[in-house]
This record gives structure tokens, sequence and C-alpha cells, in this order.
């Protein structure tokens, strides 16, 4: 739920907390998933609680969409943020319907859930027994015992009201958790996991859409620029090299103004990055200037989610094509050659690999 947001901000802000779940129960199928694959995270469209979950193979090239609903034999809510796997355990955010489930990734059966979050980004997790849920529209992030299915507590983050309030991608570094501030924000903060309190924050630009750490403990953040007529302002989008342990801004790698850059990505080895910008770039940790030729050309249609196999170094992309059908899926090479495509659902937005 990137893109086209901000159109829908008036209406998400008047609409967000009455949304509430519809359960419509079916028939229960039986699932043995593989120990290796894709689970895909179909946001579907706002407020109309077709949010669902897909599952892919690489090794036998076949796909099984809407597997939430089919292993529980109830719909998973409205628009599926991310996922996140930890200790055996799937964990599905769906951002609009304020829960986190909790699944078995062998079998799709929800496990357990925790509800009553404001409006559920991501998930990271501290230990066992802690992990940090961040929000849209909330100037805290929340504390959740995984083991207990209870929320526990709340860190919350300067210069932000309840209203404003957007924290996003996490990614830690020893003690410290770096979080990217997207929507209507411009900073990445540093928390203390020992303290649960942020100790520093840093601007890096207008909405820093996500965050990645690479092997020698730099950050990398990609800022959208916002949009023209935003009240929040409009600028060039830009790729941020930060370094992590003086908490400062290394370089600064300036896109064009209007470009819609996000999904900044980093490979395994934590060599290289990749992003969307249109097409499909790639550059290594280690560069000085931008790439002047894509890695995967844009093919006329709306590149939206992105990532890398961690086992064989090969890309996804996922394709919104028009917000409203099922997206697709396509299946790189890691020099770009096409491999595979396939449809998943409505709005393909992020990836998590078992």
């Amino acid at each position: 739920m990137r893109h086209y947001l901000h159109h829908l901000l008036t209406a998400l802000l008047l609409c967000t907390f009455s949304s509430c779940m519809e359960w419509d129960y079916v028939d229960r199928e039986s699932f043995e998933a593989p120990a290796h694959g894709l689970f895909i995270t179909n946001e579907g469209n706002f407020q109309y609680g077709n949010a669902t979950l897909s599952f892919y193979d690489p090794a036998t090239k076949q796909v099984e969409n809407e597997v939430f609903i089919r292993a529980n034999g109830y719909r998973l809510g409205d628009i599926a943020q991310s996922m996140t796997l930890h200790n055996g355990l799937g964990w599905v955010v769906v951002n609009n319907s304020h829960v986190l489930f909790a699944i078995d990734p062998t079998t799709f059966r929800e496990v357990g859930r925790i509800v009553n979050l404001t409006s559920p980004r991501y998930i990271h997790f501290i230990s066992d027994e802690k992990a940090y849920v961040t929000q849209l529209w909330d100037n805290r992030i929340f504390i959740i015992n995984p083991s207990t299915y209870k929320i526990t507590g709340h860190i919350t983050c300067p210069e932000m009201t309840m209203e404003s309030g957007s924290t996003e991608q996490m990614v830690q570094i020893g003690d410290f958790l770096y979080v990217n501030c997207w929507s209507y924000q411009n900073r990445v903060l540093k928390i203390d996991t020992r303290t649960d309190r942020v100790v520093d924050q840093l601007t890096v630009g207008i909405q820093p859409t996500s965050i990645v750490a690479d092997r020698n403990n730099k950050l990398w953040v990609i800022t959208d620029g916002g949009y023209e007529g935003s009240p929040y302002g409009h600028e060039a989008p830009a790729l941020v090299k930060i370094d992590a342990a003086n908490f400062c801004i290394e370089q600064v790698f300036t896109f064009t103004k209007g470009d819609r850059c996000s999904e900044v990505q980093i490979s395994s080895d934590g060599s290289r990055l990749y992003w969307i910008n249109e097409s499909i770039w790639s550059m290594s940790v280690d560069a000085t200037s931008l790439p002047t030729t894509p890695l995967i050309e844009a093919r006329n249609t709306i590149y939206y989610g992105l990532t890398i196999d961690p086992e064989c170094g090969e890309l996804y992309v996922a394709d919104a094509i028009d917000y409203q059908q099922q997206g697709i899926i396509y299946r790189y090479s890691s020099q770009g050659e096409l491999i595979d495509s396939f449809y998943a659902g409505i709005i393909p937005g992020a990836f998590c690999w078992k």
C-alpha cells in the first residue's frame, strides 16, 4: 500500500479505525509446503477484505494462491502488508485489519494472532519473547511478546503525532535498531533495543520507503521524494548511504525529480543493492556513482515489489498491473534473464523466504 496510498489518505484517516473483519468460513484444505519457497503477501484493495497469501516453489515452478483461506477456512483480511519468519512460525501483518497472524509455514494453518494494533506495517524480532511492530498513523512502535501473543508496551517516536506517525521497515546492527519513517516523514530513527527508547534520529530526505544494511555495516535508504502537490513537499528521490557506527550520512546518490524510486534490497552476502525506479536497477555497495543501464527494463507496467533469493541470487519482481486484477511475479536470473512468471493475488507487494 505505497504508490496509491496518498490518494486515499483522507478516506483512510476516517476509516482505518472502523474497519472490521467479516469471517466467511469455507472448507479447509491440507498443505505440506517444501522446505524452500517464497511467500507473497497480496495486499488486495483497501476495505475490500480481499488480501491473500501465495506460496511459490522455485524447484517445481508451482504456485499456490489464496493459501490462507484455503488452509484456515476464513479470509486473511484487509491489506496484507508484510510477512516475516521467526522461530518456526510465519508472521503475516494485515494492515487495515489491525492484526498479526502467526501461521505454520508448512501447513499455512493459523496458530495464534495479535489484535488491536493501530495500522501495523512490519515486524522485527529482538528475541523469542520480544518483537517490534511499526505502525502507520501512530506515533508509537508496538512492543509484543510473540510467545504469549500479547502487546506488552510501546516506543514513542519523537516529533510525531498520532495522525502523522509513520514507522516502516527495521534493520538491526548489534543492540541498535534502525527504522525508516516513510509517510509524510523524512527520518531514520535509532532505537536502543535494551531500553526500548529512541536514542537518535537522522534526516535523510522526503519519504524514505525502505532500508537495508550491507556487509560493511552501512545502512542504505531509498526515498521517493514525495509527489507533486504534496503538502509535505516534493523533491528528487535519493539513495542514501549511512555510516551506522557514527549515524551520519556518508553519501547521497540523487535521482531525477519525478522518478518513482522504491524497494531497496540487498543480496544475501551484502555486496549488491537492488531497487525499483520504473525498471530494476543494481549496483555494488562500493560504487561511487549510480548505474546508467538497468538490470531489468520496465515492461510498460507497474513494478511494485522486489526480492532476492538468498540461496541463489535470483530476482523476483511483483507487477501490480492496474491494482485491480491479479498481479504477476517475474522470476529472473541474477543476470536479468527471465526464468519464469506466474499470477499471484491482487497487488502483490511483499515477499518472505522460507
